[in-house]
């Protein structure tokens, strides 16, 4: 699968605290304390063990703020990349190369074009002798045993976005919610009613509706971020 490079340099830590949401420390082997930048606004449910292994994305930047990024996160065997930034350019480059069956034989790709209320789609596959498809993508970092869980926390953002795809589908085109699952230590998926029931029964409701739902696993090493494997979906 094509991967994302990671060229900046990372280094290595325990993970101490997060707060003020985007603020996380990390330790390093020197036993100094780094506070880098959260690029994730979820709950990070289950990820933030106090004293696993992190990386940080090192900017090597004197201007920024915080030099460094939270890039991943060691939990069990597996490691977990936590920046939401990369999963869109990942999966963008694993369509253009025709490596996830489901969404291949399309002549363009183009990213966050704009569709329904104030809103920007993640991908926009086009073609003559087709219907567009839309594809919504989430990156997903939850996991209870070997089950990929979405949403970590309440989103009536991705309620909406629900809604959205659910009117492209009415309206004759093609649309796909697709769950990028930050890691690669599950076989499945499934919604996490527990935590947001609306947004579940909202995921359930649109694919009876014809919106199709994805989820792949990753691969997460210290120089790139690629899809891996397709995961069975249980909405039941």
């Amino acid at each position: 699968m094509p991967a994302m490079r990671i060229d900046a340099p990372l280094l290595e830590g325990r993970f101490q605290r997060r707060y003020k949401r985007f603020f996380v420390d990390v330790e390093l082997d020197d036993g100094s304390v780094v506070t880098a930048h959260c690029p994730n606004t979820g709950s990070l449910k289950g990820c933030l063990v106090e004293g696993a292994q992190a990386w940080l994305r090192d900017s090597q930047s004197e201007t920024r703020k915080l030099r460094h990024t939270f890039q991943a996160i060691k939990i069990g065997r597996s490691w977990v990349n936590v920046d939401t930034g990369l999963p869109n350019k990942v999966v963008r480059a694993a369509v253009e190369a025709g490596q996830i069956p489901e969404l291949t034989g399309y002549a363009s790709v183009r990213p966050e074009v704009k569709y329904g209320t104030g809103s920007r789609i993640d991908l926009l596959l086009e073609d003559d002798d087709r219907p567009p498809c839309y594809v919504e993508i989430k990156n997903t970092t939850l996991a209870e045993g070997r089950t990929a869980r979405f949403p970590d926390a309440v989103t009536s953002r991705g309620l909406k976005h629900l809604g959205e795809l659910t009117e492209v589908v009415r309206q004759g085109m093609r649309a796909v919610q697709f769950f990028f699952i930050s890691r690669a230590d599950v076989d499945c998926f499934r919604p996490a009613d527990d935590i947001d029931p609306a947004y579940c029964a909202g995921l359930r409701a649109a694919a009876a509706a014809g919106v199709e739902v994805l989820a792949y696993s990753s691969q997460v090493r210290r120089d790139r971020l690629a899809v891996a494997e397709p995961l069975e979906v249980l909405l039941d």
